[in-house]
């Protein structure tokens, strides 16, 4: 038997790739006593590095207004290097789409509250994100058909 029918998944690195916090309106915002309003959007994306390698880049941008003015945004992006060989290619997708992003993901909560937090704010501790629904959602907007609802 030959050793490259066995499938080989395993994680070469996982790294900051990208961050930044911007507070464009700093000290004067800092003032308000006002609530302000957090959005957080999230991405994933997956590039093939090398033969049998990815990358795999989960992203987070973090955004908190009071009225029409940002207090502060902060982008960061978390990645993963792969090495996957030997899997089916209709197992690909969920593997760079659902797999890596769950191993990715825990580090960049982490990195995102701690560098709120050193700013001088509250952290903002992003929720547990279910890839699977995430990935199937995003499948379904890609075949055309209207995107499931998804609940976390």
């Amino acid at each position: 038997m030959a050793d490259e029918a066995n499938p080989i998944f395993q994680i070469q690195r996982v790294y900051l790739k990208e961050s930044s916090l911007e507070q464009p309106n700093s000290p004067a915002i800092l003032l308000e006593q006002e609530q302000p309003s957090v959005d957080i959007q999230l991405g994933v994306e997956a590039n093939p590095a090398a033969d049998g390698i990815f990358e795999v880049c989960v992203t987070a941008t973090v955004q908190t207004k009071i009225k029409d003015k940002t207090v502060f945004l902060v982008e960061v992006k978390q990645a993963g290097i792969f090495e996957i060989r030997n899997i089916a290619d209709d197992q690909m997708g969920q593997i760079m789409g659902i797999a890596c992003p769950q191993i990715v993901y825990p580090y960049l909560r982490a990195n995102v509250a701690d560098l709120i937090q050193r700013s001088g704010f509250p952290p903002v501790h992003l929720s547990e994100i279910n890839f699977q629904a995430m990935y199937e959602q995003q499948r379904a907007q890609a075949a055309g058909q209207a995107p499931a609802v998804v609940t976390q």
